[in-house]
């Protein structure tokens, strides 16, 4: 079992930035991916950004020039800095990640942080 714990989420005006962070503890022996996901109010759940363990990393096309996905693998830790925020970013945000354990690979969600973008 691999908890995920996000932190960071809050109210922001537009163009302002905010950093999301996500700590994955449990039991694992590889992070594959960690990322993050959002859920804007009567929308499905979409990709944000995500990246690999050989730091390879894929953005949504919306937040492409304006969000940065980092992580720390010595601290199983990744980060999504979001700058020039709009008002479309209002979302909650999933941390998401795959994990090789016994031979499987297995997903986890995190519960979500709220980001709201006021105009």
């Amino acid at each position: 079992q691999v908890r995920l714990v996000e932190s960071g989420g809050g109210l922001v005006q537009a163009g302002g930035s905010l950093r999301l962070s996500c700590v994955a503890s449990g039991s694992f022996s590889r992070i594959n991916v960690m990322g993050w996901y959002r859920q804007a109010p009567g929308k499905e759940r979409e990709l944000a950004a995500t990246i690999t363990s050989g730091d390879s990393t894929n953005y949504a096309d919306s937040v492409k020039g304006r969000f940065t996905i980092s992580r720390d693998s010595a601290e199983n830790t990744v980060y999504l800095q979001m700058t020039s925020l709009k008002p479309e970013d209002t979302a909650v945000y999933y941390c998401y990640t795959n994990t090789y354990y016994s031979g499987t690979s297995w997903n986890y969600w995190g519960k979500g942080t709220l980001v709201t973008v006021s105009s």
